[in-house]
């Protein structure tokens, strides 16, 4: 179900109007959040869409791909959205994948593995279904999964704090979430072969160099810059936006959906190896 709110923060003279949250289905606070930026009290055609499963450090699961999938469809339908921000709430991005939901995998089928990976990678990759720019404000961790999610973005700018890394060679899996298409076409195939092959953590330093990301900013002042450069965004024409933004995405989308394909099969092969459960992340407690 939807809540509404009409709270307001202020910062200057800017606000945010939180609205239209999802309700998580454990508890009254929402696993996705989704605010209106306002200036001068009034809004200026950017919204902010975060992750808020702080005590996780904001772990991707099917529920809150639930959440965020809906609040995404709400923003395709807004035809006065000109730019998103998409961040996290407390001090990560995303950790990456549920570690519970990993082990479930390890006892199911490959085959049965191979189609709820997918649809897995769907249920967050939706954000490329938004009509305008999105930009990732990358605040800590963003690993796994969750960097692959700010890698579908279009445009990231990370904290000074955050530490971005495909890891998955270090639980025994194949790359996931579009991880092999988005980055080599990002970083050239060494580049990417080196982050993927050793999951390597970056720092936010060394992602700017790479081209990973676009700037590096202190933590109180990034979603200041992010909502700079969205505001910017939000100012052009909205016409040559969009079909700016639907042109760049075709193009770096090609075969975007053969990649999903290939990699739900190869991880649904690794969950089905004896060494999966083997790495000590998966020793720790339940």
């Amino acid at each position: 179900m939807f809540k509404f709110t009409t709270q307001l923060t202020t910062s200057g003279s800017r606000y945010l109007c939180r609205y239209f949250t999802t309700q998580s289905t454990s508890a009254n606070e929402p696993l996705v959040l989704l605010e209106k930026h306002l200036v001068d009290g009034k809004y200026n055609g950017v919204s902010i869409l975060k992750l808020n499963k702080p005590t996780t450090l904001n772990a991707l699961t099917f529920t809150m791909g639930e959440e965020f999938k809906k609040l995404v469809a709400q923003l395709e339908n807004e035809s006065d959205l000109k730019c998103v921000v998409l961040t996290g709430a407390g001090k990560a991005f995303s950790s990456g994948g549920d570690l519970n939901f990993l082990r479930e995998r390890a006892a199911d089928t490959p085959e049965n593995n191979a189609k709820i990976m997918e649809k897995f990678y769907k249920t967050f990759l939706c954000i490329r279904n938004i009509p305008v720019p999105v930009i990732a404000a990358v605040n800590g961790h963003a690993i796994g999964a969750g960097l692959c999610l700010a890698l579908a973005t279009d445009i990231r700018i990370a904290s000074t704090k955050a530490s971005l890394g495909l890891t998955f060679v270090g639980v025994n899996l194949h790359p996931g979430m579009a991880a092999t298409h988005f980055l080599p076409r990002m970083v050239g195939h060494q580049v990417a072969s080196r982050l993927i092959l050793t999951g390597d953590v970056l720092s936010a330093e060394e992602s700017k160099r790479l081209g990973i990301v676009v700037d590096v900013a202190e933590p109180d002042q990034l979603m200041n810059n992010a909502l700079e450069m969205a505001s910017t965004i939000a100012k052009r024409s909205p016409f040559a936006v969009r079909s700016s933004t639907k042109t760049l995405r075709t193009l770096s989308g090609l075969g975007l959906d053969s990649s999903l394909q290939r990699e739900a099969d190869a991880q649904s092969q690794c969950y089905a190896q004896e060494t999966f459960l083997s790495n000590p992340i998966f020793l720790e407690k339940k």
